[in-house]
């Protein structure tokens, strides 16, 4: 069973029980985040479900590990015969998240009652 689920704009292929490192996520370790925008996943038959554009009453549960910053990417730029040079460095910060498990949401009851009181407020007027 996994799930292609889109974090912090870009999409990641998830399975249960499977560490991954994502863009900064602005969460203390040891927090749970719920992913909702579930693209695709398939079913512990391996039955695919596709998403138009995401999958409705699907999410995936995650644990925030660590945040870190990856190695120095180099930009080195240089014009010949001019002495032009120019050397810079970036570190991308990042989270590693635990995947605990790919699972169907339930229906809340909070909505079926803030309806209930839209119909009665409109019977009223």
């Amino acid at each position: 069973m996994y799930a292609v689920v889109e974090i912090a704009g870009k999409q990641f292929r998830v399975m249960p029980d499977q560490k991954i490192k994502v863009p900064l996520l602005h969460v203390e370790p040891g927090q749970k985040v719920d992913f909702d925008k579930v693209l695709f996943y398939t079913d512990d038959k391996g039955t695919p479900h596709i998403g138009a554009p995401i999958v409705e009453k699907m999410k995936v549960v995650a644990t925030v590990v660590e945040h870190g910053r990856d190695k120095k990417v180099i930009v080195f730029k240089k014009k010949r015969r001019k002495g032009y040079r120019l050397k810079k460095g970036h570190r991308q910060h990042y989270t590693v998240l635990h995947i605990e498990k790919i699972a169907k949401t339930r229906a809340t009851r909070a909505k079926k009652a803030e309806t209930k009181e839209v119909e009665g407020e409109a019977k009223e007027a």
